[in-house]
Parts: structure tokens; sequence; C-alpha cells
């Protein structure tokens, strides 16, 4: 497909939500496939809600993201004389007029018509006044012609429109002077030479105005693809308070943005039966024609999945490059890379779906002392655990060597000793004491990352827990 150009163009008003990810992804795959260019333009015209730290946030995130652009970031501010030149031209062709109607005249003959039980549109009082520019505050609205339709082919819905009599004479730039949105992005895409606009479903409304603009602007528009909402679980509309909806909330949570990349993929497109995407393929195999109609339900425990997958494949020196950050702010101090923490960091990767989780499960090999899990201490640490751990102790105390396999060996002449009690009575409240919870890679080689002198103290201390709790 020649000349392919997409945009991804977010408004620096909040986070990066992972429906925006999603788009901006869409947008990169597709000019990937096709050989094409993929540029950021960030629609900063809102002023008042505008700022530079989300505008940092958005690049931050799809740079974790490793979404890359060919061209930008470009600002819409930066074009308001472009803006206002195309909005002078509508004038003055007369395909737009000016309005002095008020909010509240308009408000008032809306109230009045919905009454009647019609739909309102602006009802074109001041369509053929030939307002002039000194008469006094006025909007700018575009004429259409009522007996126009306004459609396209869109490339994820099919055909596609709405009568412009249906629509009306829209405003193209408020009373202040500032352009609308519709007009500005009509004007950047021209100007950017965009021949493909995919985008969120909820920018379908916008779509028949704009081509009316393109036309007005004697421009082609560009092809359109809308692409359905993600929902959450339950199919509810995602929700900031009650989703993880922030993409760097994912990466500070310690998701890797191979899986958050692949998920996102995933999330109405498929391509036949195949989960696991690299990034790579997502550039190759994505095309319009596979991503669903209908809106898509998000799966948390897809992402895990997906997650903990990759967090296998990756190579040992990279993984703990990446995991350091997360057992740093476990430890509350920094953290190096020894030996037999990266031993452990590939039993943990087996059981753990985020550098977060990872880490957490380390955290009883940074710290000093263990809190103990207060489930998991009322069912291992009891009094009948009490003789065994003691024997435990003194057996490890008097090991010359600290590996599993003398571990295993000074573990099964305490079940001996104790009549041959069983590996879980003996594991589970060893495995507490020694990292305050019930859950852990296996024994032998998590007391050999731990070192001798930290597990025996920590043995001794939980054998001093118990007995105190029996008086």
């Amino acid at each position: 497909m020649a000349g392919v150009r997409t945009r991804f163009a977010p408004s620096p008003t909040g986070i990066l939500h992972m429906g925006s990810a999603r788009t901006a992804l869409f947008n990169w795959a597709f000019a990937r496939r096709h050989g094409g260019q993929h540029a950021l333009r960030i629609e900063d015209t809102d002023r008042a809600r505008s700022t530079e730290a989300s505008e940092r946030a958005l690049l931050e995130g799809l740079d974790w993201l490793g979404i890359d652009f060919d061209q930008g970031p470009l600002r819409q501010s930066d074009g308001r004389e472009r803006h206002d030149s195309a909005v002078a031209h509508l004038l003055e062709t007369g395909r737009a007029y000016r309005c002095v109607c008020t909010r509240d005249e308009l408000e008032e003959r809306r109230e009045r018509t919905l009454a009647t039980g019609q739909s309102w549109v602006y009802d074109g009082r001041c369509r053929d006044r030939d307002l002039g520019p000194d008469c006094g505050p006025h909007t700018v609205r575009l004429r259409l012609d009522p007996s126009a339709y306004l459609g396209w082919d869109d490339l994820v819905f099919g055909p596609s429109g709405q009568a412009a009599s249906e629509i009306g004479d829209m405003n193209i730039r408020r009373s202040d002077g500032h352009p609308l949105y519709n007009l500005a992005v009509v004007v950047d895409d021209l100007h950017m030479q965009i021949s493909h606009v995919i985008r969120g479903a909820d920018h379908l409304a916008n779509t028949c105005f704009q081509i009316a603009l393109y036309r007005a602007l004697d421009g082609e528009p560009p092809r359109f693809a809308h692409v359905p909402l993600i929902l959450g679980e339950g199919g509810k509309k995602l929700s900031k308070r009650r989703d993880p909806v922030s993409v760097l909330q994912y990466r500070d949570d310690g998701y890797l943005p191979e899986a958050l990349l692949n998920w996102l993929a995933r999330i109405g497109w498929s391509h036949g039966d195949q989960e696991i995407f690299s990034r790579e393929e997502i550039c190759t195999l994505f095309d319009l024609d596979s991503v669903s109609r209908s809106p898509a339900q998000s799966d948390p425990g897809k992402l895990e999945w997906l997650s903990q997958h990759y967090l296998k494949q990756m190579p040992r020196d990279a993984l703990i490059g990446l995991l350091l950050p997360f057992l740093t702010r476990e430890a509350g101090r920094p953290v190096e890379a020894t030996p037999e923490l990266a031993d452990f960091v590939d039993l943990l990767r087996e059981r753990s779906t985020t550098l977060g989780e990872m880490a957490h499960r380390a955290r009883f090999l940074l710290v000093d002392r263990v809190e103990y899990a207060d489930k998991a201490a009322k069912k291992f640490l009891r009094p009948v655990a009490l003789p065994i751990l003691r024997s435990l102790h003194d057996h490890l105390a008097g090991l010359n060597a600290w590996e599993p396999a003398s571990l295993e060996a000074a573990f099964e002449t305490v079940r001996t000793e104790h009549g041959g009690v069983g590996m879980g009575k003996l594991a589970q409240p060893v495995r507490v004491a020694v990292t305050g919870s019930s859950a852990s890679p296996g024994i032998y080689e998590t007391l050999a990352a731990l070192g001798q002198e930290q597990s025996v103290a920590r043995i001794a201390a939980a054998s001093e827990w118990i007995e105190a709790r029996q008086g």
C-alpha cells in the first residue's frame, strides 16, 4: 500500500490510557506493515487542561512500550496560523459564516425544539445574514448542504455516514477566536498528508462533520478506521477509579513492555489462534480486516500469563538489570547483583508474573528480619513445630557445606529423628521462619540463597516467637 501515513494525536490532559496506547499501537503497526510513516501530534489546543507533565507522561509511556515515530512530536498549538487561514478561506468563499447567537439564546431555542419532540440542530438563524467581521462577538459555522450525505467506507465498520441535515451548521471557531477541535484536526491532517486515521469508536460522531470540512477545504479525506472501545471486567466501560488504565502504572507495577504491547494488540484484534506476538510479528501481521467491530473486553489474567511468559524467556542478565530497581524499592536501599541472587532469580521467574511480584518474593533476602504473614504464622508457626525447628537449627548450624544437597541431607536426618515426620510439616514452618511467607521456591534453594548465618538466625527467632506465645 503506497504512501501510508498514520498519526497518533493524544491530548496532554492526563495519563496515557491503555485505550489510547492501543490506538497508538494500531497506527504504528499499520504504518510499519505497509512501509509507511507514523507521526505523533500533541493536540494541546485546550490550554486550560493541557500540561507539560501530562505530555512528558505520554512520551515516557510510548517510549517504554517501544512505539516510535518518524515525525514529531508536533504540537497542534503551533498550527494556529494555519487554522486561522483555513477559517478565513472558508469565510471568503462563503463556505462558512459568522454567527452572533449567544449560548443562552441557543439553549432557549434548543429546549423549545426538544419540547416539541423534535431533535435539535442549529436552526440557521445567522446563515444568510451575511455578517461581517465587525458584527461583534461571534462564532464561525460551517455551511452544510442540507441535501448532502456525509458518508465513508470505514475500514472496521464498513459503510457509515449521516445526512448533513441531521448534523446542522456546527461551529468551527469559538467566539474568542480559537479554532475548535474538528477544524484543527482536519487542517492538520491535510497539512501532514495523513492517509489513514485509525482512532477510537468514540470519534465516530465527529467523522461526518470532518468529512464536510475536508470537502469545504477542497481536500481528500483520509481512510477512516474506528476501533471499538476496550471494556473492563463484566463488560463495563473502563474506569480510572475501578480499573488499572495507566500505562505507566503497569510499568511501575513491573509488567514487561513486551507483555503489555502483546496484550494490547490482542484486545480486539486477532491473527488466527496465535496469542504470543513479538514486536516484529505485530508489525508484520497487523491488519485492519481482523479488528473486531464489537467492544473488546480486557482480560487481566491474560496479561499476567503473557508477562510470566516473557519473564521466563528473558536472558538472566537482562532480567536482573530490570529487577534491581524493584529490589531496591523493596529493600529501601541500593541492591547489587550477586551470584546467589542471580541463581534465585531463575527460580523466582517460574512463579512470578511481574518484576514487582518477583522483587517482593525476594524481599526476605534483602532485609535483616522478616515479618510473618499473619495467616501463615497461625497455620505453621505452632507449638507442634517447635521441636523439629530446634532440631533443624542445630543440624544446620553445624553444616560445613551450605548447598542444596547438604541441606536436604540435614532435613532428612531431622525427619528421621522425629519419627518420619512429613516433609510439609518441616518445610513449611521453616519457609515461614526464613521468608515470612508460606510460598517460595524450593526450600533448599531458598535457604541456599539466604545463606547459613541468616537462615540459622531466623529459625532460632521463629522458635523463640513460638515459645513466647506458648506462655
